[in-house]
C-alpha cells in the first residue's frame, strides 16, 4: 500500500522543524493579539463556491467534492478564510465585538498537479482579522510576515504588492480590461475566454505562457482607483516605508480568489523555482455580507507551510532532536517490573525516559542505549536489587554511581534538572 499521488507523511525525522515553524508563528501571533481558531476539515460546498468564485480553477477543478447519503453536497475545504468567515457569522461573533483577531494551522486539500512545494494535502498558516477598515491593518500583516520570516532566517524574500479596487471603481477598469483583452482574444486560452463575461479580472491570474504574453501589457488597476482605494494604497505603502519593510508594488499581481479587494499582497522567494509565493493576502471587505453576515470590513493571508519548511530546508540544518535523558536497563522480571514503574514515574516528571521490554541481554541494551543517544543509562539487575545499589552510568564520561533504590528518583530530578 502506498499514500495517494499528491499526499504524503510528515515522517519524525522532519516534523521537528515543522513544529519550529509553527512555535515561532504562534508565538508572534500571539504577540499581535490574534486567539486561535480551529474550523471543520469538511464544508458545505455552496460555502466555497459563493466565496471563492464559481468560476475559479479552485472550484472548477480542484476541490474535492462528494455527495454523503443523504445527497447533500459536501467539500473537503481546499482554504480557511471562507469557513472562518462562516464560523465569525455562524456564532454572531459580530454581535459582542466586530473587532476579531483570529488564527489556525492545519491540512487544506486541492487536487492540483503535484510538483515542488505543493501538494494535494498541504497545510496552511492562516490569520485574519475582522471588523477593521484601517489602512494601516494591512500593513501591520505585511510586517507582521516580515517579522516571522527574519525570525525563522529567511532571506532573499520580497512582498509584492497591488490595489485590485473596489466595488465603486472596478466596474469602470473592467470595461477598459475587456476592451484590451476583446483585441487579444485569438491568443487566450478556452478558460479566459469562458472568464471573460463573467470575471474579466481572473484572465490576469492565468499561468498559461501564451495567455500571459498577451496580457503583458494589459490596464493595471492602479491606474483606474478611486480616491478611497488610492488613499487606502497609498497609506499601506507608507507605513511599510516608515517600517523598513522591502516591497515592490507588483500591478500584475492578482489574488486567485474572487473575494480579495484593495490591498493584495504575496511574499515571494525564487528559492523553489516557479513556485515562487509562500505567503498571500489581501483584504476582502465584502465577504461577510456575501455570505450572510452583516457589512463587516476583513483582511487576511495564509502561508505555504509546506513551501515555507522547504525553503527552510536550503538554509536551515533539521534541528537535532532532544536527546534522551535516560535509558533504563531491567534485565530479569522483577527489575523489570521496577523498571516500568520507575520510567512511568520519570516521565511524568519530564524526564525522558525510555526502556527496553524485550528482554534482551545488557550488551545489546547498552547498544540501543547509544544508539537513542541517551545521557545516561540506569542498570537495574537481580544482583543490584538485592543489594539496593542500582547503577546509574553517565554515558559521555563513562563514570558510575550506585544509588538506593529509596533515593534513587530524587536523586535522578536532582541530576535532569539542573
Amino acid at each position: 500500500m502506498q499514500t495517494i499521488r499528491g499526499f504524503r507523511d510528515i515522517l519524525p525525522e522532519k516534523i521537528s522543524l515543522w513544529q519550529k515553524v509553527e512555535k515561532e508563528a504562534t508565538h508572534l501571533f500571539k504577540s499581535f493579539g490574534f486567539k486561535e481558531i480551529r474550523i471543520p476539515i469538511i464544508e458545505k460546498t455552496q460555502l466555497f463556491a459563493r466565496s471563492i468564485g464559481e468560476v475559479t480553477d479552485i472550484v472548477e477543478k480542484e476541490m474535492y467534492t462528494f455527495e454523503d447519503r443523504k445527497g447533500d453536497k459536501l467539500t473537503l475545504r481546499p482554504e480557511a478564510t471562507a469557513s472562518i468567515v462562516r464560523s465569525y457569522i455562524q456564532h454572531k461573533m459580530y454581535a459582542t465585538d466586530p473587532i476579531r483577531k483570529f488564527y489556525m494551522v492545519g491540512p487544506m486539500f486541492r487536487r492540483e498537479r503535484p510538483q515542488k512545494g505543493r501538494y494535494r494535502q498541504f497545510y496552511q498558516i492562516d490569520a485574519e482579522i475582522f471588523g477593521v477598515e484601517s489602512a494601516y491593518v494591512d500593513s501591520q500583516l505585511i510586517f507582521l510576515l516580515n517579522q516571522l520570516f527574519k525570525r525563522l532566517g529567511l532571506t532573499g524574500l520580497s512582498a509584492h504588492i497591488n490595489s485590485l479596487g473596489c466595488p465603486e471603481c472596478r466596474p469602470s477598469f473592467q470595461k477598459v480590461l475587456l476592451d484590451f483583452i476583446e483585441s487579444k482574444k485569438d491568443m487566450l486560452c478556452e478558460n479566459c475566454l469562458r472568464r471573460m463575461d463573467k470575471n474579466p479580472l481572473r484572465i490576469l491570474d492565468c499561468k498559461i505562457e501564451n495567455c500571459r504574453n498577451a496580457i503583458a501589457h494589459a490596464p493595471a488597476t492602479l491606474d483606474h482607483l478611486c480616491n478611497e482605494c488610492s488613499d487606502h494604497f497609498n497609506t499601506v505603502k507608507k507605513a511599510l516605508e516608515t517600517q523598513g519593510v522591502d516591497f515592490i508594488v507588483d500591478k500584475s499581481l492578482v489574488r486567485g480568489l474572487d473575494y480579495y479587494t484593495r490591498t493584495a499582497w504575496e511574499i515571494q522567494t525564487t528559492t523553489l523555482g516557479a513556485q515562487s509565493a509562500v505567503a498571500g493576502g489581501g483584504r476582502y471587505d465584502g465577504l461577510v455580507k456575501e455570505l450572510g453576515g452583516p457589512q463587516t470590513p476583513a483582511i487576511g493571508f495564509a502561508i505555504g507551510f509546506d513551501r515555507l519548511v522547504e525553503v527552510m530546508e536550503q538554509i536551515d540544518k533539521i534541528p537535532e532532536p532532544l536527546p534522551l535523558d535516560l535509558f533504563i536497563i531491567s534485565l530479569g522480571d522483577t527489575a523489570m517490573e521496577k523498571g516500568y514503574h520507575w520510567s512511568c514515574e520519570l516521565n511524568q516528571k519530564g524526564i525522558r525516559t525510555e526502556i527496553d521490554f524485550r528482554g534482551k541481554s545488557l550488551k545489546a541494551l547498552m547498544k540501543r542505549a547509544d544508539k537513542l543517544a541517551a545521557r545516561y543509562v540506569l542498570i537495574a539487575g537481580e544482583n543490584e536489587l538485592i543489594e539496593n545499589a542500582i547503577i546509574l552510568r553517565n554515558m559521555n564520561t563513562k563514570e558510575q554511581v550506585s544509588l538506593s533504590m529509596e533515593d534513587m528518583i530524587p536523586e535522578l530530578i536532582k541530576i535532569f534538572k539542573k
